[in-house]
């Protein structure tokens, strides 16, 4: 008998999510791995000034625990850790959790129809294996020599013990995350030198303060706050339209083009921060403060990236060399390098990235045939550019706990999904992203894999990937049966 009927790796949103829902449906055996000694994912890590949600709060959070008490209208990072802390341990997921013990290898043993799994607080077996370590975990490094004499971290490892005070700072990458912590630190450095590959488009932010009187309402009447997730899910999904039909996102594009016109007067600057390509087809980025904060006085925007970081100097690609005293990396996440493609293993051997080479793939995102038992959170085929991860992770939790309640209930041993439902489904997502702006937007961006193959995003509506992801097929997957289940 398997020591866990569920063995679920990393205790971020998707995980406490899935250990929630588990609970839910009557599943008790079961433990959450989590390598770090708090929960909380990437709300955890990412501590940088300025963090916070650009998806609207009402619908960043699990709509069976909606949080009455958000007091921005996109809420930060210290209410978000604080949410899923008192969510965890009000539906009872702390007592499963198993705090500084990393997954190191995962194997399904065939024979004995159940995982093997190495940990670095030694081995545990398991029927089923839920991996949350979500897209947004692994900071994706600059691919040029790094050798500075001085501080140099990434936002999502931010040093608070340096200050930056009066500090000469390099700021190396413009994506959402240096987008919220360049207005945070500008004001207080003597010079900022901002390293920009590639402009982004950057929107209005619709954030506000929320009285305690809207809160109060929220917390008497929880009909107001469904009505306010309604109402936000619906302009969202309205939003996502524009992502299937660019002729329409390029119309609300204008409204990003008034936002630099208004908050740039320099030409030549507004020049340089002025995309080629048409919104949405990289991430949409929204801030009010970002454009000011870049046209200051003290901040410097060089548009053509950086060659080297070398002893207390950047160089740039232009050749420009500028002395600092701190360098901060804004430059991502290996969203498609998945953290445990390379540790789970089928029965032959042959890992997750083996599988792939170089190009992740799944069922509904969520199921990888030759991988019995297994269930990706937030995996490939499931991005998309204007609704909330809680969205997609509930529809995915559905057919999860669906598909383990089924081995529990009807005896099953095993399920593993059909090669070639597999395979059509990838097939289907492929041939429906062309239209996209993810394919015609004319950028490179980190939704295409190492192959140029678009392995993140979801071609079609929010409403569509909930219905088709959210329901578990038993038809779609081969069924092994026989083999006593964990209670």
């Amino acid at each position: 008998m398997a020591d866990h009927e569920v063995l679920i790796v990393g205790a971020g949103a998707s995980g406490i999510g899935a250990a929630i829902r588990l609970r839910q449906a009557g599943i008790t055996s079961f433990a959450v791995l989590e390598k770090a000694t708090a929960l909380g994912g990437t709300w955890r890590d990412n501590t940088y000034p300025g963090c916070a949600c650009d998806v609207p709060s009402a619908l960043y959070s699990y709509s069976f625990a909606p949080n009455p008490s958000w007091t921005r209208a996109f809420a930060g990072q210290a209410e978000i850790q604080a949410y899923l802390e008192s969510t965890a341990a009000r539906y009872g997921v702390v007592p499963h959790l198993r705090f500084g013990v990393e997954m190191l290898r995962a194997s399904w043993s065939d024979a004995d129809q159940h995982w093997e799994v190495s940990t670095s607080s030694g081995p545990v077996t398991a029927r089923a294996l839920i991996t949350g370590t979500g897209p947004w975990h692994e900071p994706l490094m600059p691919s040029v020599p790094l050798d500075f004499d001085g501080p140099l971290f990434h936002s999502s490892r931010w040093d608070h013990s340096v200050d930056l005070r009066g500090k000469r700072v390099a700021v190396i990458g413009t994506g959402a995350s240096a987008v919220q912590f360049v207005p945070a630190i500008q004001p207080l450095v003597s010079s900022l030198q901002l390293y920009q590959r590639t402009a982004q488009w950057v929107l209005p932010k619709p954030d506000h303060y929320v009285p305690s009187a809207e809160r109060w309402l929220m917390r008497r009447v929880p009909a107001a706050q469904r009505l306010l997730r309604a109402v936000e899910y619906g302009g969202m999904e309205a939003l996502g339209v524009g992502f299937r039909h660019p002729a329409v996102m390029r119309q609300i594009q204008r409204v990003g083009a008034w936002h630099l016109r208004r908050s740039v007067r320099d030409p030549l600057l507004r020049a340089a921060l002025t995309p080629s390509y048409t919104l949405g087809c990289k991430r949409i980025l929204m801030s009010n403060d970002y454009y000011p904060a870049v046209a200051s006085s003290n901040v410097s925007v060089h548009p053509s990236g950086v060659a080297s970081v070398s002893g207390s100097s950047v160089v740039g690609v232009d050749g420009s060399v500028t002395d600092v005293d701190v360098v901060v990396l804004g430059t991502g996440f290996k969203i498609l390098d998945l953290p445990l493609a390379s540790r789970v293993f089928d029965a032959d051997g042959k890992s997750l990235d083996d599988h792939w080479q170089g190009s992740p793939s799944a069922y509904l995102g969520t199921t990888v045939s030759g991988f019995p038992n297994l269930f990706n959170l937030l995996g490939p085929s499931l991005g998309t550019g204007h609704t909330s991860a809680f969205m997609i992770l509930e529809a995915q939790l559905e057919h999860t706990v669906a598909a383990l309640t089924s081995l529990r209930d009807r005896g099953w041993s095993s399920i593993s999904v059909r090669p070639s439902v597999q395979a059509a489904f990838n097939s289907a997502v492929q041939s429906a992203l062309p239209s996209t702006v993810y394919e015609t937007g004319g950028c490179a961006s980190y939704y295409h894999d190492a192959n140029g193959r678009n392995s993140f995003n979801w071609p079609w509506s929010s409403r569509r990937l909930r219905a088709e992801v959210g329901r578990f097929s038993p038809g779609d997957y081969a069924i092994r049966s026989g083999v006593e289940v964990a209670s």
